[in-house]
């Protein structure tokens, strides 16, 4: 009679751990990025026997800021099993075309995620567009909203590089950094790039719909140099279980960043990570330096810390 017992007790225990192990390979084989497991596909996603997944709205959006690291945020989060996110940007709140389309428009530019998983979308546009924050609040006022934010005369910098890329592949002319960004040997305020690095004009807009605990900053320049403890605390705030660990991530001397490893798959991301930057003399860079001073003042007293920045 107790070596019956004994056997059945086995028998539930082994049950038990193969139930375990088939409902973790079903989190982690939504509709995510291929390099996450082995087995991944682009169909699976849509596949009728798993019933259980349904495309929805984002219950985290990357806000911004452009060349800011989103997209290595966006990759970096996409690590862990119960994190799903929208391939492209989209542009919903930004783009009028797009938001006329509605909220069903909305949801289906999102992947298939299981009840258990939080669904993102990123576009850095939102940040600066005056009307998005109370478009987003209509859409879901409990929603998370990440913000990775960079030294700002660097983030100027890239974001010029990003637009001559453009241009020069379009085989069309574009001015020096240099000429856009001075006017009479002074910082032009009507530089587009610059009025994006100003921070707290643009988070106060924020601020005025979402409480601040609701927004959650990420140190870009930190993310770079180590993306482990960034990212630890971006999973805090999404209420994730820890997941993501520091052999996700190695060092890439060639690219000189640090690229993606999970399920024995690697990803880096594309050539124009990492882009030198357009040529700035140094008497200009200063100048943009001297000029973010205060506004980044102002900046670290709204979200409560400070950055290394120049």
């Amino acid at each position: 009679m107790l070596w019956t017992v004994l056997l059945a007790l086995l028998v539930l225990l082994l049950l038990q751990t193969q139930l375990y192990v088939c409902l973790r390979e079903l989190r982690a084989g939504g509709s995510g990025s291929p390099y996450r497991s082995p087995t991944r596909s682009s169909s699976s996603s849509s596949s009728p026997s798993l019933n259980a997944t349904q495309q929805r709205l984002p219950g985290a959006i990357i806000i911004g800021v452009r060349k800011g690291g989103t997209r290595a945020l966006l990759e970096m989060l996409n690590l862990h099993p119960d994190v799903e996110v929208a391939k492209a940007e989209v542009h919903f709140f930004n783009v009028e075309d797009h938001y006329q389309r509605g909220l069903t428009w909305y949801r289906a530019q999102m992947p298939f995620t299981l009840p258990s998983q939080v669904t993102v979308e990123k576009t850095p546009g939102y940040f600066a567009a005056p009307h998005v924050p109370a478009r987003i609040w209509d859409m879901n006022p409990s929603v998370r909203l990440l913000l990775i934010v960079r030294d700002p005369a660097e983030r100027l910098v890239s974001d010029y590089t990003q637009v001559l890329h453009n241009r020069l592949t379009q085989h069309k002319s574009y001015q020096p950094l240099e000429e856009l960004l001075l006017r009479k040997g002074r910082i032009d305020p009507c530089y587009k790039a610059l009025q994006r690095s100003l921070y707290h004009q643009h988070l106060a807009r924020w601020l005025e719909v979402f409480p601040r605990e609701q927004i959650h900053v990420v140190d870009g320049d930190a993310l770079i140099r180590d993306p482990f403890p960034e990212l630890r605390k971006a999973e805090r705030f999404l209420d994730l279980p820890p997941w993501i660990s520091p052999n996700n991530f190695y060092y890439n001397t060639t690219k000189g960043f640090y690229c993606l490893l999970s399920a024995g798959h690697d990803k880096c991301l594309d050539e124009s990570k990492g882009r030198l930057h357009a040529p700035l003399s140094t008497q200009a860079f200063r100048k943009l330096c001297h000029y973010f001073r205060e506004p980044n003042k102002l900046f670290f007293d709204m979200v409560g810390r400070s950055f290394s920045w120049c």
